[in-house]
């Protein structure tokens, strides 16, 4: 046993010291220097090792995400970053994983893991401050949040987060190398433990090495490499500021078809940030059938679609430092009122669809809506006496059946009405 673990800690260093090696090699050019194509390939170079078998899936707490963390300092040292902690580009934590998830006191049965944010910074000189974060960590070898329901697997997270942490680089390194002092320190950080439930952000904000009131904004980018032949691209948190609609549809000359949401509150790292008042957008190109599966892989992204909105992001950093301080609105919390419901009908939502109902984007084996032939590409309409306009219209309808219960669930398929009995 002995021997295997220091076979397998052997070829990890290994594996580390091409990477390193691969990084030094570079040239010195900026990304935006590099041209579309040299861009292309560092990104994709990026999301290559850090979504390879090697990583074993980069869940928080393992060897996993200390390689892919040496990685991301290792390209932050590279693009000339200075630490973004306190003489250090990692903040460790510790959290506590319990043996019951429903008990209220520690047990000795109870796993404390090692949690390490990475993280790098253009240092102006200025009071105010700018966060750029992307999530590194992913699921491991599956199982707690997954959607494989085969053997474990490891879940490598190309779009899901390796794709952000590539557009992230890419960014820093423009932002450091420009030749240009901002108005604002630009703080570029790889968060861990957001599978696990915002731990890296939620700690972070809490430990931060200056004042939140000083942060003007935060750009979160989760997966955003599968930007679709629409080039639809949803930003949430466009009501966290009054300016941010303005600009994101000033600086859109990628042609991008966007998608708004308001909310600051939402299932990424953006949140532990909106609730410290600071302005929040999140970018993100859409679920996919491969999302939280082993198939997440470095081949199925759209690495030009990647390029374009690093230059997006990049465009609409240089205008938003040029105002001071951005005013922070507090939304709707949608999440708050989205209602419990005690069944579900299996399918993954088209987040993008901005149409009237519910698009569906992916149907679950053996569950209620596959079992009734509802398919990938339908839009649910209405559910019983439930008119289905959007999300939280499905949500509401949803809520009120029970298992055993049946319904009536009206689809549009191909332009027509089509009725499915669906079963709970």
């Amino acid at each position: 046993m002995k021997k295997t673990k220091s076979i397998l800690m052997f070829k990890n260093a290994l594996f580390l010291l091409s990477v390193t090696l691969m990084i030094f090699s570079c040239g010195r050019k900026t990304s935006m220097e590099l041209g579309d194509s040299g861009l292309v390939e560092i990104m994709k170079k990026d999301v290559m090792v850090l979504a390879d078998d090697k990583m074993a899936g980069r869940e928080a707490g393992t060897v996993g995400e200390k390689m892919a963390a040496a990685y991301i300092k290792e390209r932050m040292e590279k693009i000339g970053l200075k630490p973004g902690f306190e003489n250090s580009f990692y903040q460790d934590f510790d959290r506590r994983i319990r043996s019951n998830p429903h008990a209220t006191t520690d047990s000795p049965d109870d796993k404390v893991v090692n949690v390490r944010n990475v993280a790098g910074m253009v240092d102006n000189g200025k009071k105010g401050w700018v966060v750029i974060g992307a999530h590194y960590d992913h699921l491991g070898y599956g199982q707690e949040g997954s959607l494989h329901t085969g053997d474990p697997m490891i879940h490598n997270g190309a779009d899901d987060n390796a794709s952000g942490v590539g557009i992230l680089l890419s960014l820093a390194d423009q932002l450091q190398n420009n030749d240009i002092t901002e108005e604002h320190n630009i703080i570029f950080i790889g968060f861990s433990g957001e599978e696990k439930g915002l731990w890296g952000s939620n700690y972070y904000v809490k430990n931060a090495q200056y004042n939140m009131e000083d942060v003007s904004y935060m750009f979160n980018m989760d997966m955003v490499g599968r930007l679709n032949s629409e080039n639809k691209l949803a930003v949430n948190g466009t009501g966290t500021s009054p300016i941010f609609e303005k600009v994101l549809n000033d600086k859109n000359t990628m042609g991008f078809s966007l998608v708004f949401s308001a909310s600051g509150v939402g299932p990424s790292d953006h949140t532990s940030f909106y609730l410290e008042n600071v302005p929040v957008l999140h970018f993100f190109t859409g679920q996919h059938p491969d999302y939280h599966r082993p198939s997440d892989d470095p081949n199925l992204l759209n690495y030009d679609g990647m390029g374009k909105i690093y230059k997006y992001l990049y465009d609409m950093i240089m205008e938003l430092d040029k105002t001071p301080d951005l005013a922070f609105v507090k939304t709707k919390d949608e999440s708050q009122e989205a209602p419990r419901f005690k069944v579900t009908l299996g399918v993954i939502p088209d987040y993008l669809f901005d149409g009237k109902g519910m698009r569906i984007d992916g149907v679950k084996e053996g569950r209620p809506a596959q079992i009734a032939g509802i398919q990938k590409g339908d839009v649910v309409t209405k559910m019983g006496d439930v008119e289905i306009v959007d999300m939280m219209s499905y949500m509401k309808g949803l809520s009120s059946y029970n298992k055993g219960d049946q319904v009536t669930v009206i689809i549009e398929r191909d332009g027509k009405q089509i009725s499915k009995t669906v079963t709970f």
